[in-house]
């Protein structure tokens, strides 16, 4: 599989179609029907957490086959001599409840042998087991790999199990990491500094030998920055540097360092300050994210603050102005989104706000307004 032969899917696009699989299995006769997905990508994009994380926001199971870690026997069952005839002990882990509901992914399906990829086949394309066991109708069966191309153990796929699957590539998305961070509150100035310099998100053109960055890998790294403390700024740089590899490593470090350098934004937010809006393209996208991130951290003086953060928005560009208000909209609770919307939209000085900016964004989207972020 190779990149120029697939159409990419973002992550919310993936999200979107593995629900309306489920939906349609809701009808027991779709189950034939919808076909099984084969997730394409290279390591590190997040696709079996894209899929577990969906299974449990929609509160349903989820059991995650790692082909190369079994063997034929986990598959299909372990034959058990009784008499004079053979018994099959299938293994624990297929749901047996016939109106449970979830998510089947064999991970790794391309890391895996032949022999183990055909133990999978009866469950992939005909969902049961010879008469021995029939997989609930709520089920979908998903199944994920590298490809031949990402310096990863990759066997290839036999045509008659390719054929079955509906294929999707799965591509390292900022904008979809970015909101996934925020709800998963990692590190702000991290986020920052990804907007800035997008092309450190992801490079395998490095030593994929050692640490290289990818989304998994800066998920890592946002844990240990929260460790500074703790750890002192020479050994955080090597773990740093251990994760993602040195190039984007220092960037981040000397990002972090100017970042320090910029005005408290809490005094300014509070109006003890004067507003103050940085020159420089990345103490630009560092500013924007420590509002977003200290606006709500403090329900006293809201209306204030808010007030403050739509006049600091005035004095800024277009961009960098939109680019604030939509990370502040964001949260995973869609009534604290709605709530953000509001007391946003409706405050007395968003007026100003709009008549500088509003021909940038479309406002009638409330709180969907982060489709219109502009970086």
């Amino acid at each position: 599989m190779s990149a120029n032969r697939q159409i990419l899917t973002t992550p919310k696009e993936l999200q979107q179609f593995l629900s309306l699989q489920l939906k349609l299995l809701e009808n027991a006769e779709h189950a034939s029907l919808v076909a099984p997905v084969m997730l394409w990508g290279p390591p590190g994009v997040g696709k079996s957490t894209i899929v577990r994380e969906l299974c449990k926001k929609q509160g349903i199971g989820f059991i995650d086959i790692r082909l190369a870690q079994r063997e034929p026997v986990d598959i299909r069952g372990l034959p058990v001599v009784r008499g004079d005839q053979v018994d099959w002990l299938l293994s624990g882990e297929w749901p047996r409840d016939p109106n449970s509901r979830g998510i089947i992914l064999f991970d790794e399906i391309t890391a895996a042998d032949r022999s183990l990829q055909v133990a999978a086949y009866e469950i992939i394309l005909d969902r049961r087991l010879g008469d021995l066991y029939q997989l609930p109708p709520g089920w979908l069966v998903l199944a994920a790999g590298n490809r031949s191309g990402d310096r990863a153990v990759a066997y290839t796929m036999s045509s008659a199990l390719a054929n079955r699957f509906c294929h999707l590539e799965l591509k390292a998305d900022l904008n979809s990491w970015t909101l996934w961070a925020r709800n998963h509150e990692l590190d702000d100035g991290l986020i920052a500094f990804l907007r800035y310099q997008p092309q450190c998100f992801f490079d395998m053109e490095t030593d994929v030998e050692r640490g290289w960055p990818s989304p998994r890998s800066w998920e890592k790294v946002s844990f240990y920055l929260k460790q500074r403390e703790q750890l002192g700024e020479s050994l955080l740089q090597k773990i740093l540097c251990g994760l993602v590899g040195p190039g984007a490593a220092y960037q981040l470090i000397a990002f972090l360092k100017s970042r320090s350098e910029m005005p408290d934004i809490d005094l300014m937010l509070n109006g003890k300050v004067p507003i103050q809006i940085p020159e420089r393209p990345d103490m630009l996208f560092a500013f924007c994210s420590a509002l977003s991130h200290q606006l709500w951290r403090q329900d006293t003086m809201l209306e204030t603050r808010i007030g403050r953060f739509l006049d600091i928005g005035v004095a800024m560009s277009a961009d960098f102005a939109t680019l604030a208000l939509v990370d502040c909209l964001q949260h995973p609770k869609e009534s604290e989104v709605q709530r953000r919307t509001d007391l946003l939209l409706g405050h007395s000085k968003f007026s100003q706000w709009s008549d500088k900016h509003g021909q940038h964004v479309n406002l009638e989207k409330g709180a969907n307004l982060a489709e219109d972020a502009p970086i």
